[in-house]
């Protein structure tokens, strides 16, 4: 009797089981864990955010780590979780997509409501299209090497939790807070819903049709499948029936029913519904014989295409990198590394924008260039960078933005205030207003004082008032900031902003603005 590596589907719904628990953690660490908004700032509060890794599913998407390593030239902590997983694919291969993968399992459920019931669409699964994930992949590694990251576009988890923020995610901030803090539906955030909804609706021309041929992340999976411990067998009883090929989400079985081993997840599945039981998993070196053969793929690699997807990632890079970009460079969060190391590792996952509370950090369009597409940028009107928190310090899975302490964050200098003396209501000599400095000295900052200036008076009639009314009616407390104790928190922007601008609506625009310095507060040391 072959020994059977656990149960089938139909024997036990342990894979169903195991992608419930994996999704519904998923999900408490997106909504939940991510920020409590239901609660304000405190030292638990902050100490929970610190060690609570709610970046753990993007650590665990193996072409987050491999491809920020490649465009970076530089270690992160997410290469472990690459190197855990593709360990793992040795005894399960492809056992994150069938089993872990939470985008897998929404994928499932779409397909379960939605895909089954629609029949128009159907195509049959082995087709031109069956080999695009690898070509993909070899074309985000291709520029990766080029310095250019377009996994964030492409990887599993990076797609989910950017898809999630700005769907869920914003129905959470707007019910749980106010709809005023929710970021406006820019074109950016378009593209990005409307990527998220096509992985969805692939499934209505095949089940799994993202994960089987289009995601490149689930190639980088396959591979370990070449060394793999353990095999599919298919024995002498099988009787024909086509119900294991009907039923694999992942386009794994042949007609003759032997084993594609690169599509296989060892789900299982096939072993359930087999009425003659002839279906067996079993390690590599069980010497009886399978009546049916294996084969790599549905089809073969051509070196054709293969050179054509390297070659359209290095001209991606290239084009990126030579492309014009604006002289405005953005502001990042606290913590970000020097620009153009920012961008090899940001995989664009809003992990960080999911947990600002303000939410100062939204995600760039592209007015600052393609590569800085979907990547966090501070919006001060918007909301300030609050004194207490470091949380988008604490959540960044590839290190784009180092972990700061509290303290450190404070001393961050992300940008610089800049007073704007034509439309600042004291420094037209309109009237009285220190809404900046008294935002700034309530954060502790202190980065802005009040200086009088001298005011053109006119002329007054001799003996109608005494010198020193002349005098104090000739000057007015105007607001200077402080370069050296500024370090662009937004606080003061977003104050007058909201005051003067949105609310009483003296101004046209906020008088005081951040810029980004010219001198700014070096790289962290890294960490893992």
């Amino acid at each position: 009797m072959l020994l059977r590596l656990g149960p089938s589907w139909q024997a036990s719904p342990v894979r169903r089981t195991i992608q419930a628990v994996c999704l519904l953690l998923y999900l408490d660490l997106f909504f939940h864990v991510s920020w409590p908004y239901a609660v304000l700032f405190s030292s638990h509060v902050l100490k929970d955010r610190e060690w609570l890794p709610v970046e753990t599913f993007l650590w665990l998407d193996p072409l987050v780590g491999l491809s920020t390593a490649l465009a970076a030239r530089w270690w992160n902590v997410a290469l472990l979780g690459m190197a855990a997983i593709l360990a793992t694919g040795l005894v399960f291969q492809r056992g994150f997509c069938g089993y872990l993968c939470p985008l897998g399992t929404l994928i499932d459920v779409f397909d379960f409501v939605v895909g089954k019931r629609i029949a128009s669409l159907k195509t049959p699964q082995v087709g031109r299209w069956s080999n695009l994930r690898f070509y993909l992949l070899a074309a985000v590694l291709a520029a990766s090497c080029g310095g250019v990251l377009l996994s964030g576009f492409v990887a599993a988890l990076p797609v989910l939790t950017r898809g999630l923020l700005f769907s869920a995610g914003n129905v959470q901030l707007g019910l749980a807070k106010n709809w005023g803090m929710v970021p406006p539906l820019t074109a950016a955030v378009w593209v990005s819903l409307g990527l998220f909804a096509v992985v969805f609706l692939l499934g209505l021309i095949g089940p799994r049709f993202w994960c089987r041929s289009v995601c490149p992340s689930g190639a980088l999976l396959s591979l370990p499948s070449f060394f793999r411990r353990v095999k599919r067998q298919v024995d002498d009883r099988c009787i024909d029936c086509g119900k294991c090929v009907e039923v694999c989400p992942f386009d794994a079985i042949q007609p003759d029913f032997g084993t594609r081993t690169l599509h296989c997840t060892l789900c299982q599945t096939c072993g359930g519904v087999c009425p003659a039981e002839a279906i067996n998993f079993v390690p590599l070196s069980t010497t009886a014989a399978s009546t049916r053969p294996d084969v790599t793929l549905a089809q073969p690699l051509t070196r054709r295409a293969m050179l054509g997807s390297v070659a359209g990632g290095a001209a991606a890079a290239m084009l990126t990198r030579l492309a014009p970009n604006s002289s405005a460079r953005p502001i990042r969060p606290p913590g970000s590394l020097a620009e153009e190391r920012f961008l090899d590792l940001c995989i664009r996952c809003e992990q960080c924008l999911k947990v600002c509370p303000g939410p100062v950090l939204q995600a760039a369009g592209l007015e600052h260039g393609f590569e800085s597409l979907w990547t966090p940028v501070a919006v001060f009107p918007h909301a300030g960078c609050h004194q207490d928190c470091n949380f988008c310090t604490q959540v960044c899975p590839t290190g784009a933005i180092q972990p700061l302490a509290l303290a450190e964050k404070r001393r961050f200098v992300m940008g610089l205030a800049v007073v704007d003396t034509a439309t600042c209501l004291p420094h037209r000599g309109e009237r009285d207003c220190q809404l900046c400095f008294d935002e700034c000295n309530a954060a502790g900052y202190r980065a802005i004082e009040m200086r009088p200036i001298k005011l053109a008076t006119g002329q007054i009639p001799e003996g109608a008032f005494s010198p020193d009314e002349i005098e104090q009616m000739g000057q007015i407390l105007a607001p200077f900031v402080k370069a050296d104790a500024c370090v662009g928190c937004g606080l003061c922007e977003y104050r007058c902003h909201s005051a003067l601008v949105s609310q009483q609506k003296l101004l046209r625009r906020s008088a005081v603005v951040v810029a980004v310095p010219r001198l700014r507060t070096p790289d962290p040391a890294p960490r893992s």
